[in-house]
């Protein structure tokens, strides 16, 4: 940070009001405790684990789960992990990144995990993290060849096992699809505004919107079943289609009655002519 912009009143203001993902995760929790939201367990991405959360969580005595990002470093000394035929494996350092542990892992070592009707392949292990502590590791593939991209994930629970971590891990999912739909269908990130209050209502009027359009993606009947019958995108799309077709017959309709041409073109653009008039 620049000396000389800290010298500006307005600039310092902003400097004031600026905190880090880790500080609005704890402001978020120690709300959602005040406000006694019923929760429990924490789930985050690995943008959130830091000491910082992670001992506010552990004040708080709220369980949690991470992804786990592939270059954090875990301490050899806390574990022991064996070879394809049962001897141990020495890992060199104080430290060793959960990449160069991953490939070391026999594929003996995995298990058969169905969650959701999806089967993956999972090691797990009880490790320590630098500034952590004890931690359960688990190692997730997709392919039984244990083959392209592996998830881990890594609680503060020893004691639980892979199939109740994955589990709990994937009731986040929800809010990675409303990011997608949000900013592809619904312009959660395409705003033209500076202050926070008016971000803020825009957020709200997209997690509205969000909420809603579900329902015109349900079935007519619970004996057709009970999951949506068209994606987010496509109720977007007729959505906006109903919209157009309400806009032409109204126009029409308004020159049927004998308004000008000018006048009904003036009426739908009012609000673009006052803020170039602006």
């Amino acid at each position: 940070m620049a000396p000389v912009l800290l010298e500006a009143p307005a600039f310092q203001t902003l400097h004031q009001q600026f905190r880090t993902k880790i500080d609005r995760g704890i402001a978020l929790l120690a709300a959602a405790i005040a406000h006694k939201v019923p929760l429990s367990v924490l789930l985050f991405d690995s943008w959130y684990l830091a000491e910082e959360l992670v001992s506010m969580a552990r004040y708080r005595k709220k369980d949690w789960i991470s992804l786990l990002k592939k270059n954090r470093n875990l301490e050899p000394h806390s574990f022991t992990l064996k070879d394809a035929v049962g001897n141990p494996l020495c890992l060199e350092g104080p430290q060793s990144a959960v990449e160069d542990l991953v490939p070391l892992i026999p594929p003996t070592a995995y298990r058969a995990v169905t969650v959701r009707d999806k089967p993956s392949w999972t090691f797990t292990l009880a490790v320590r993290l630098p500034g952590l502590g004890k931690m359960r590791l688990v190692v997730s593939f997709k392919s039984a060849e244990w083959t392209g991209t592996s998830v881990v994930l890594v609680t503060n629970r020893v004691d639980w096992d892979a199939p109740r971590i994955i589990t709990m891990s994937l009731q986040r999912w929800p809010i990675e699809t409303l990011y997608q739909d949000g900013k592809t269908h619904l312009g959660l990130d395409e705003y033209r505004l500076r202050h926070a209050e008016a971000i803020g209502k825009h957020w709200c009027l997209v997690c509205v919107a969000y909420s809603l359009l579900p329902l015109d993606g349900l079935p007519p009947s619970l004996m057709q079943g009970s999951l949506p019958i068209k994606t987010i995108g496509e109720a977007c799309r007729q959505q906006a289609q109903a919209l157009m077709q309400a806009l032409i017959l109204s126009g029409h309709e308004r020159l049927q009655l004998g308004q000008r041409v000018e006048d009904l073109f003036a009426s739908l653009f009012a609000k673009q002519q006052t803020a170039a008039a602006r």
